[in-house]
């Protein structure tokens, strides 16, 4: 477990620095490379970083031709008809829009093609990440029950069940587990005056892994969806909105965790049409 922890914690500390040299390496690419910016809008995968080590400048892009850029796309799966049109255009106009000064594109080309360089080998070691977070949590026993978190998937799914650890008898209460993690929000009261705010001490980990959480569950699970809807329609922010949908899925996880159950959607949809929407989830709904 403790294993665990630390390399999720790791990744996501690495992951910050790729998304660093991601966008040191678009704004070098902006000064002097714009068609590579234009044919690609994900920097965060490895096709981009490949094609400024491939094709340094503008210049080597264009004077390829179009026989070595069809076979660039498809030794990088990029070969689908909806984007190689687009992708061929813009290959084509690389040298008209382009830094006239050839000390810009020397310069910058060196640095870009430094930082893909130091891209591909940071994703490297991030695959490894990946590869052994898999191998622990594949042979925890909470495997299934984190597993079935809809949303949660192979990356999130390993970072919630680190930061809650084995220790069940660490949060007694769902409310507990909710201020660990942040969700539930701080109310100060003093004659008239009544003021909320956002919980600060908290475990910043398993604050950003419920967030995470609790945006992709909208795509997962529909409830959660409308959930977050109703929210927004109050008027609510973003954030706010995800943090109270958060706050709803930790009663379902701690349920879940306290009774070493997986999460069933059935189960979760016929207990809302018995007792309606507005039942406390913290009830058992949701667990099978």
């Amino acid at each position: 477990m403790q294993e665990l922890r630390l390399l999720c914690r790791d990744e996501v500390q690495l992951i910050a620095q790729r998304t660093a040299l991601v966008n040191q390496l678009r704004a070098a690419l902006r000064e002097y490379y714009p068609a590579a910016l234009e044919a690609f809008d994900d920097w965060t995968r490895p096709h981009g970083w490949h094609l400024v080590l491939r094709f340094p400048t503008p210049g080597a892009l264009a004077a390829a031709g179009k026989r070595q850029w069809l076979r660039f796309l498809k030794q990088h799966a990029l070969n689908r008809p909806e984007t190689r049109e687009h992708r061929l255009a813009c290959f084509a106009r690389a040298a008209e829009f382009c830094s006239s000064n050839p000390a810009v594109t020397a310069a910058k080309s060196r640095l870009a093609a430094t930082l893909a360089t130091m891209l591909l080998a940071l994703q490297g070691q991030l695959d490894e990440y990946r590869r052994r977070i898999g191998e622990l949590f594949d042979r925890h026993p909470d495997h299934d029950l984190f597993g079935s978190l809809p949303g949660a998937g192979g990356k999130l799914a390993p970072r919630l069940l680190a930061e809650l650890g084995a220790d069940r008898t660490r949060f007694d209460t769902a409310q507990s587990l909710q201020c660990f993690a942040g969700t539930a929000p701080v109310s100060f009261s003093s004659g008239q005056i009544h003021r909320v705010k956002l919980r600060r001490a908290c475990n910043k980990h398993l604050r950003a892994a419920v967030h995470l959480w609790a945006d992709l569950s909208r795509s997962a699970c529909g409830w959660a969806r409308e959930y977050y809807r109703r929210h927004r329609d109050r008027g609510q922010s973003h954030a706010c909105a995800l943090r109270c949908l958060g706050q709803r899925w930790l009663k379902i996880l701690w349920t879940m965790w306290q009774h070493r159950t997986s999460y069933d959607e059935a189960r979760r949809s016929a207990d809302q049409q018995r007792f309606g929407r507005a039942v406390p989830l913290a009830t058992g709904g949701g667990a099978k």
